[in-house]
């Protein structure tokens, strides 16, 4: 499944594969892994994104939001200053004074 609109642009203007790859400056095998959701190089979106019409500023739009790297991601637990750890044999959330015999890990 696609991570990314650009085939939806690309068919909203009524362009082609050949077409799109060829303003890109691109071959229609990257256009077609592009589309497919492969990963690429940010060169190959700003050209895409060039070829589109579009402007580098609408990237979110055509790509998607940037990741976010999960080993430096907080989530709601995390920002409450509330450590958990997830117990794989019950699946259940507990406090760390239950996980790991009262050991943070």
């Amino acid at each position: 499944m696609p991570s990314n609109n650009v085939q939806r642009y690309r068919e909203s203007l009524m362009m082609s594969k050949a077409e799109l790859a060829r303003k890109a400056g691109l071959s229609t095998l990257t256009i077609d892994r592009v589309e497919a959701g492969r990963a690429c190089r940010l060169d190959t979106k700003r050209k895409i994104l060039i070829a589109l019409g579009l402007r580098v500023s609408d990237k979110g739009q055509v790509f998607g939001s940037v990741l976010v790297d999960p080993r430096n991601r907080l989530d709601a637990e995390t920002d409450t200053g509330t450590e958990r750890s997830l117990d794989a044999r019950t699946d259940a959330v507990q406090e760390p004074s239950q996980a790991n015999g009262g050991y943070k890990s």
